[in-house]
């Protein structure tokens, strides 16, 4: 299977994100690509929650949602959302991070709500809340394919190791880490903690990435690290899109997830401890 790994620079407005994903997506697919991925937050970056409530929709009325299932469906491809901001129907007001596998048929093969919240002090001017606005998600996800078995994660996922392990161990062989990864800590970690989830899983991992700087129309913008990579399962980097929005092509071996389980067959050996 080759897969495209769609690398984006998305604003605070779904509708003009959409022609640019959907000339991204043909891109890949006019170099082979029969698996496309976009990164987390296809539809939109803000810091601002009240915008976000504005142009945010719910999963049945999302118009990238229903246009990305279209396109899928006119070019018979897999599709990776990497993740759509969507409105819930929850008390407390606040939004999914979703993540959707799309068939070649237009239908919705997997669906995968966010875990695990970004809600850190990178430096004494960048501090991020999601959880304030996104509540969190509660169910691992693996999807099937006649290719592979797809673990669905999200961005900050990525430092949950647990997380990972499960997943290999419900049968993934390929694990998607759509992301929208802070500037400082990709920087310092991106490579190291995908690296470091394929080498304990014997999965392939690829993570398309949102990168540079994503403007607002109410807000200060934010930037985001790039490097969408594609990681074998024994660790190497098989690709790494740099810092420009584009596509990234790389051919999937599924053969090599039962060579690299076989060498260290790591899923098989845990055993129960005491403490701390």
């Amino acid at each position: 299977m080759r897969a495209g790994l769609v690398q984006l620079t998305v604003s605070d407005d779904p509708a003009a994100n959409l022609p640019v994903t959907l000339g991204h997506i043909r891109h890949a697919v006019a170099g082979g690509a029969g698996f496309v991925l976009t990164p987390e937050l296809t539809n939109g970056l803000s810091s601002s929650r009240a915008h976000q409530r504005s142009v945010f929709r719910h999963e049945d009325g999302d118009e990238t949602l229903a246009a990305l299932r279209a396109e899928a469906k006119a070019a018979g491809i897999w599709l990776l959302i990497g993740s759509l901001g969507l409105l819930t129907h929850d008390a407390d007001g606040r939004f999914a991070n979703r993540s959707f596998l799309i068939a070649p048929d237009g239908s919705v093969a997997g669906r995968y709500d966010k875990i695990h919240m970004f809600d850190v002090n990178v430096s004494p001017t960048e501090v991020y809340r999601e959880s304030d606005g996104y509540r969190p998600g509660s169910k691992a996800v693996v999807a099937e394919t006649p290719f592979a078995r797809i673990g669905m994660t999200v961005c900050y996922d990525v430092r949950f190791p647990a997380l990972y392990r499960r997943l290999a161990q419900g049968g993934a062989q390929v694990i998607t880490v759509p992301a929208a990864f802070n500037h400082i800590t990709g920087a310092a970690h991106w490579e190291t903690l995908l690296r470091a989830r394929a080498i304990e899983t014997g999965c392939f991992v690829l993570a398309p990435a949102q990168t540079g700087f994503h403007p607002e129309t109410q807000g200060k913008g934010r930037k985001t690290h790039g490097h969408s990579l594609a990681i074998a399962p024994w660790g190497e980097i098989l690709a790494d899109a740099g810092v420009e929005p584009g596509v990234t092509l790389v051919d999937l071996d599924l053969d090599r997830v039962a060579e690299a389980r076989g060498r260290v067959p790591s899923l098989t050996h845990d055993r129960d401890f005491d403490g701390p």
